[in-house]
């Protein structure tokens, strides 16, 4: 190697150069992404970065609000009901499932909280990965419980266990659901 001083700040000119030249790229990668107002004026880096910075900040507030919105309408927020014999929140009921095989045809009857919403998705998914035909599906809401009726037609199915594998898992289901 040479000790040429020359040559090596001539390096340095480039690398310096090209560091520029990345963050150029970055910030406006990052300018792209910040939806803009309607002004087409040229704002300087530092405006820039501040903006990009609120709308991150915009999008976490936005986000928080829309988690509670979800959670407030799957039911999951906390309302204390001193009535209640265990302690438990308003809403909250654990899940029972009750399942009726007459020949090829079973019945579901999946009894649920307003809080438990997703189970019914979740039992329709068991019973199509078992092979069972859904006929009928329904559910009625009285109060704070939800009853879901399930009809559906079941052969020799999945892995050859027809109903009896479909009863094992969705008891399992419902089991884990509520922590036993």
């Amino acid at each position: 190697m040479e000790n040429n001083p020359s040559s090596s700040r001539t390096d340095r000119k480039t690398i310096e150069r090209n560091r520029r030249n990345q963050m150029k790229d970055l910030y406006s990668q990052l300018h792209s992404l910040v939806p803009h107002q309607t002004s087409r004026e040229v704002t300087s880096l530092p405006d820039q970065l501040d903006e990009a910075a609120n709308y991150i900040k915009r999008l976490q507030t936005k986000l928080e609000r829309m988690k509670e919105k979800k959670n407030n309408l799957m039911g999951i927020h906390e309302k204390s009901n001193a009535s209640t014999d265990c302690g438990m929140t308003m809403g909250f009921k654990p899940p029972q499932i009750e399942i009726h095989e007459v020949g090829s045809a079973l019945e579901v009857v999946l009894i649920t909280g307003l809080d438990f919403q997703f189970m019914f998705k979740e039992t329709i998914r068991v019973l199509h990965e078992e092979g069972a035909e859904i006929v009928n599906a329904s559910f009625t809401v009285v109060e704070d419980t939800v009853f879901h009726t399930i009809h559906s037609k079941v052969g020799d199915s999945a892995l050859g266990y027809g109903a009896a594998g479909i009863y094992e898992r969705l008891n399992k289901f419902v089991s884990d659901a509520n922590g036993i």
